[in-house]
């Protein structure tokens, strides 16, 4: 039995869904989301609760479970609160700036990095050395954070680089004489 499947999705106000077969259309505040299940779940609404039953006691039946009650709790989530990635940048004149739908880096190369915002996604610096992301939609803010930071990753001797809010850096000593 799937711990996470058997938990209802509860609707907040101002949030509602809309079950056609196997996909479900969220609507809330920020937008609207949908996701299609596959054929091993069966999902039902009844009085501001969304529910999701295996069609079967297979294996795939019972992955899908769990799976397709996250999914469908993510939508919510996007929805009503959305999500949030923040990036810091270290480095001796590394800094990013906001230009209209263009992120703008500085990140030691010899030339600045355009990074072009998706649709759907907000970008804002406080800083020039913090960059927030967010959005309705949790992959897509984690696929802009994670290639920003592939720009240029920190590395191990002097921390140098894009990271993760709060992500630790394993430091390695350098060459001794």
């Amino acid at each position: 039995m799937s711990r996470i499947g058997k938990q209802p999705v509860q609707l907040p106000s101002g949030v509602t869904a809309a079950i056609k077969g196997q996909t479900v259309e969220i609507k809330g505040p920020k937008g609207a989301r949908s996701f299609t299940a596959t054929d091993d779940v069966d999902i039902v609404e009844e009085d501001g609760v969304l529910r999701v039953k295996p069609r079967g006691l297979s294996k795939r039946a019972r992955q899908q479970w769990g799976m397709t009650r996250t999914c469908i709790a993510n939508l919510v989530t996007g929805v009503t609160e959305g999500f949030k990635k923040e990036l810091e940048i270290v480095g001796v004149g590394y800094r990013a700036q906001v230009q209209g739908k263009t992120l703008k880096l500085a990140l030691g190369y010899s030339h600045d990095v355009d990074y072009a915002i998706p649709d759907g996604i907000n970008i804002a610096c406080a800083k020039p050395t913090e960059i927030e992301i967010s959005g309705i939609d949790e992959q897509v803010v984690g696929q802009v954070a994670a290639e920003i930071r592939n720009w240029r990753r920190p590395e191990p001797y002097k921390g140098k680089g894009v990271r993760y809010k709060g992500e630790y850096i394993f430091r390695k000593e350098g060459k001794k004489k």
